[in-house]
């Protein structure tokens, strides 16, 4: 069973694309967010007309945790990269809405 799990891991490492590679500091993983929509279900009314003006892609700062979700990687592959492209998100989350609007809008999300 072991053999298995351990297979499964490595199977799953080798199989996640390039595009996953992040720059991690302290713990925050850089998140580049290229389509603002996947992030309006979890900003308020305020901060979607907002979402208007700002140019994408635009990168956030994020748990690793967080990025692992929102980038389709697992943060052990994350964990382990060297080099220091930014991952870029495919779907949105609450976490990566309330960074982003901390980030890049100055308030939290609803």
């Amino acid at each position: 069973m072991r053999k298995m799990m351990i297979a499964a891991a490595v199977l799953a490492a080798t199989a996640t694309p390039a595009i996953a590679q992040v720059s991690t500091q302290g713990g925050l993983v850089n998140v580049s967010v290229s389509n603002v929509d996947i992030l309006k279900n979890f900003l308020n009314d305020t901060q979607v007309a907002a979402l208007n003006g700002v140019q994408v892609p635009v990168t956030v700062a994020v748990p690793i945790g967080v990025a692992a979700n929102v980038c389709g990687v697992s943060a052990a592959v994350i964990g382990k990269s060297t080099t220091d492209p930014v991952c870029t998100a495919r779907n949105g989350s609450k976490a990566l809405a309330n960074s982003f609007a901390a980030q890049k809008l100055g308030g939290q999300t609803k």
